[in-house]
């Protein structure tokens, strides 16, 4: 199985929305796709100068699957996120594969 993990870093004033976004709307989008298993949210737990970071983790069942939700549907889902939030996130993707 392989985890795409997206790490967003979220400003505070913007915060709860965001979180209340993603777990209604961009979260099922991603999912409704069909090329993931399972999903979860976590707060990352650190002290941050500025700002919240999320650790997003889908889990997919092979890189197969995985390469042909980023070639399929992955633009759209980050536009649709950037035009949203851009202004007040920083992300980075990376990809697990679970042993």
């Amino acid at each position: 199985m392989i985890i795409y993990n997206v790490t967003v870093n979220i400003e505070n004033d913007v915060k709860d929305e965001w979180l209340n976004w993603m777990k209604t709307v961009h979260i099922p989008d991603v999912m409704a796709t069909g090329f993931f298993l399972e999903n979860k949210i976590c707060k990352v737990l650190v002290d941050e100068e500025q700002g919240t970071t999320f650790s997003i983790q889908y889990t997919a069942a092979n890189m197969e699957d995985l390469k042909e939700y980023q070639r399929t549907h992955a633009p759209r889902l980050q536009k649709e996120h950037n035009d949203k939030y851009a202004s007040k996130t920083v992300a980075f993707r990376t990809l697990l594969e679970v042993l």
